[in-house]
């Protein structure tokens, strides 16, 4: 009798994508105020992303200055942005910019849109690569003094954590759904992550009737001056 055929090598089990090489950071921006410099500092969070998946040591992105007219209130870095230095040079920021009607050059103007997250650094990955939330201890010691330097005029507010941390809102359909409420102001906005796709179709009157209100809101403010 001939001997049983080999059993097919087992399946790895899937990994979450590593750190990856990082860019140089952006150069400091002439009007930032004396916390950015300690905030480029921080490693509070060191032990904590050491034991994730990803295992990578912080580094807070910092892209805001006084003088900034649009404020965007937004989650936390991801990877890619972890690796840029940049926000939102990922899917995520295209679509955004999209929402806001602006392009790169404008968006990433820090004396007109300043951007700054619930959690400075990329909280990591699990371990089933699912992002994993900001931590709470980043908003706790930082984002009090960070907005005291700020004074913007508009406030966009990206997702459930950062509209539940300035309106305390916790259901983001209802608040954004809500936004007369608090427009021209504040906007509270869904996530413009890829997974929100099928939200977006489910609630048409977004594209249809906030977007637009939210791009000429935009419009006139970040004209160069």
């Amino acid at each position: 009798m001939p001997p049983d055929p080999p059993a097919p090598a087992p399946c790895p089990e899937p990994q979450p994508p590593a750190a990856g090489p990082l860019i140089g950071p952006p150069a400091p921006h002439r009007a930032e105020p004396p916390v950015a410099g300690e905030l480029r500092a921080c490693r509070l969070c060191a032990d904590r992303f050491a034991a994730t998946a990803t295992a990578h040591a912080p580094r807070p992105v910092v892209w805001f200055a006084r003088g900034a007219r649009v404020l965007v209130a937004s989650q936390a870095p991801g990877l890619r942005v972890h690796q840029s230095g940049r926000p939102f040079t990922d899917a995520s920021g295209r679509r955004l910019r999209e929402w806001m009607g602006v392009d790169e050059a404008t968006f990433y103007d820090r004396s007109r849109v300043a951007i700054v997250p619930m959690g400075f650094c990329f909280p990591g990955y699990d371990a089933r690569g699912s992002d994993l939330p900001p931590p709470a201890i980043c908003a706790a010691t930082w984002r009090g003094r960070v907005l005291d330097e700020l004074r913007p005029r508009v406030t966009l507010l990206i997702g459930g954590y950062a509209i539940r941390w300035h309106l305390g809102l916790r259901d983001v359909t209802a608040a954004v759904a809500g936004w007369r409420d608090h427009a021209p102001a504040v906007w509270p906005l869904p996530h413009p992550s890829w997974r929100n796709t099928g939200w977006l179709k489910r609630n048409p009157w977004f594209q249809a009737e906030l977007v637009p209100a939210l791009q000429q809101t935009l419009g006139d403010m970040l004209e160069p001056r």
